[in-house]
């Protein structure tokens, strides 16, 4: 089953990164970084027909090497990743290794290894022109640091590629970050570089891991209003998460005029998600994945890297999401109305013995104000919004109130 509503824009070259290996970064049964996440948007993505488009390439991920992974965590950091990974009896928790997030096992560097390995293929690949959108739905551990693994990631994918692309002559990237979990990591990889844009919607870190991420964070002394927080309450739903995404993320992206975007689409928005508080659609995360599209068009030549993230509703909300997220960067969007596949629904009955849902989309209503239309002092979205537009629009030249 293909949906193709219209071909009359040219198909953007798109590099879909999968193999059934990564499924190998497993922290066990139970925790809620469940391989399977992988597993069934591969499936579905198939069903749909978006893997076998002429212009989409699906290339298996390499194991990314020291020397690679060096680029942004340190080698002593690597080296206590293989440690605990050949012997997960011995963790190295002030490190991050074999805590209750991030439990050790055997084969950890391999498998987190793949992972950046897939992120630095997707740059590799815009960088060398044979891609203009890559999509590593397995990648956006956003949480892991230079020197620490954290929150179910062990190494950063995303700030690889971003250093990949900068190693390759692009002179300014925009990090955008819709995961319901501050972008931690991947800011602080790059706290004090004004060559990368770093723009994290999440929920407030009052009610939600890590803890940080709030509008007073704005980067480091060489590279103040690098770094860009929209600390949203819990119980946000789409209306207002659109609005301080419109709010804030374009006018920033268009004054700082990246060359490639590089995006972390985490689905634990989602109003189902059992870890995170945020009331958000299918529908409005497919609307999120279409506007950063849309920003790479306008802004970047079309340069887009999309990865996954976060997203723990592993068979009734993650595989439809980053379906429609590869669908977007591979030009083809499925509608929000369109049947979910019955192999596949028939498929996740037999195996994990669930229902799902039998359509793309959640059937709601998107809509959301317009910052045109005013600031709303009484509104906790609009505080949060007006709370980052004043910390860092002037330092663009704009202005916090009217741009």
């Amino acid at each position: 089953m293909t949906y193709l509503p219209g071909l009359t824009l040219p198909a953007p070259p798109t590099v879909v990164v999968w193999n059934s290996a990564m499924t190998a970064y497993n922290f066990g049964p139970g925790h809620p970084m469940a391989p399977a996440r992988m597993d069934l948007t591969a499936r579905l993505a198939r069903s749909l027909g978006l893997l076998d488009l002429a212009h989409v390439t699906v290339q298996a991920p390499h194991v990314a090497s020291d020397a690679e992974l060096a680029t942004v965590h340190s080698p002593e950091f690597v080296e206590a990743v293989h440690r605990v990974s050949e012997d997960p009896a011995s963790p190295d928790e002030a490190r991050g290794l074999g805590t209750e997030d991030d439990p050790a096992f055997a084969g950890m560097h391999e498998a987190a290894a793949r992972l950046a390995g897939g992120s630095l293929l997707a740059a590799s690949a815009v960088l060398d022109g044979s891609a203009l959108h890559a999509v590593n739905f397995g990648g956006g551990m956003h949480h892991a640091a230079r020197e620490r693994a954290s929150g179910f990631c062990i190494y950063n994918d995303s700030a690889l590629a971003v250093r990949k692309l900068l190693d390759g002559g692009i002179r300014r990237v925009a990090y955008i970050d819709v995961d319901a979990h501050h972008g931690d990591g991947t800011e602080s990889i790059f706290w004090d570089d004004p060559r990368v844009l770093t723009i994290s919607l999440h929920e407030s870190g009052l009610t939600l891991f890590p803890g940080t991420g709030f509008a007073n964070e704005i980067g480091g002394p060489q590279a103040a209003g690098s770094a860009v927080n929209v600390a949203l309450p819990s119980g946000t739903g789409d209306a207002g998460w659109l609005r301080a995404f419109h709010a804030v993320v374009p006018q920033l992206v268009t004054a700082f005029e990246p060359e490639v975007i590089v995006s972390q689409h985490g689905c634990d928005s989602h109003r189902l998600d059992p870890l995170a508080h945020l009331n958000i659609s299918v529908d409005g995360q497919r609307e999120a994945a279409t506007a950063i599209g849309n920003l790479a068009a306008r802004h970047c030549g079309g340069r887009w890297i999309a990865t996954g993230g976060g997203g723990y509703n592993v068979t009734g909300v993650v595989p439809r999401s980053w379906s429609h997220l590869i669908a977007i960067a591979a030009g083809r969007p499925v509608p929000l109305r369109a049947p979910v596949p019955e192999d596949w629904r028939s498929y996740v009955e037999d195996k994990f013995g669930t229902a799902t849902p039998a359509l793309m989309g959640d059937d709601v209503e998107l809509w959301w104000r317009s910052w045109e239309v005013g600031f709303d002092p009484n509104d906790g979205v609009d505080r949060t919004v007006m709370a980052t537009r004043k910390a860092v629009f002037p330092l663009y030249g704009l202005d916090p109130w009217f741009d």
